[in-house]
């Protein structure tokens, strides 16, 4: 039988967004954040690992998605129907298992939000490279596990060097199809629980 646990399971697509979410758990203290990440990073796998942590009895699972990896077929089609899936909660009473999954996206990806944390733009990227440069011209980053641990937690670095996450949250907010990012939403859900 699970165990009903209300925490908030941050399922991310890789290790960028295991290593920012876990620099966020002194940010929400009283809500417990797990941060996790499949080893492959296909639909196939996201959808095991959801599957996997919601018979463990999470109440919340939030998946962070990058867009740029879902532009073309056959991923579309795959993700548009991993999400039509998790469309309404889990619901085994007899389990024990009560689950939201929820689907937060960023196009192009997640280091989108990280920009927003120094500046808005609405600059249209076709590629992750001109988005990591302009990042960089604000912040030193890498998109490596060594840069993630060296800086002691994303979001901590993020602040010190003259970055907020407040500031993000308001420069996320857009109706647009393109450099857009959920996350700002994600981070209201987490206060919300």
């Amino acid at each position: 039988m699970g165990k009903l646990r209300q925490t908030a399971l941050i399922l991310g697509e890789g290790p960028t967004e295991f290593f920012y979410f876990k620099s966020l758990c002194d940010v929400f203290k009283r809500l417990t954040i797990k941060p996790d990440y499949p080893k492959h990073t296909n639909i196939k796998e996201l959808d095991a690992k959801i599957a996997e942590v919601v018979a463990m009895g999470y109440s919340h699972i939030f998946c962070i998605i990058d867009m740029d990896t879902k532009d073309k077929e056959p991923e579309r089609s795959q993700y548009q129907k991993l999400k039509a899936k998790y469309a309404k909660p889990i619901n085994k009473p007899k389990k024990g298992i009560y689950c939201e999954v929820e689907f937060f996206e960023t196009h192009r990806c997640t280091e989108l939000f990280f920009l927003f944390y120094f500046r808005y733009t609405s600059r249209p990227y076709e590629t992750q490279e001109p988005l990591l440069k302009d990042l960089n011209q604000c912040v030193e980053y890498r998109k490596t596990i060594e840069f993630f641990i060296k800086t002691k937690g994303l979001h901590n670095y993020f602040e010190h060097n003259g970055g907020s996450l407040e500031k993000a949250m308001a420069n996320v907010k857009s109706d647009r199809d393109y450099t857009y990012s959920e996350l700002g939403r994600l981070m209201e859900r987490l206060e919300s629980i």
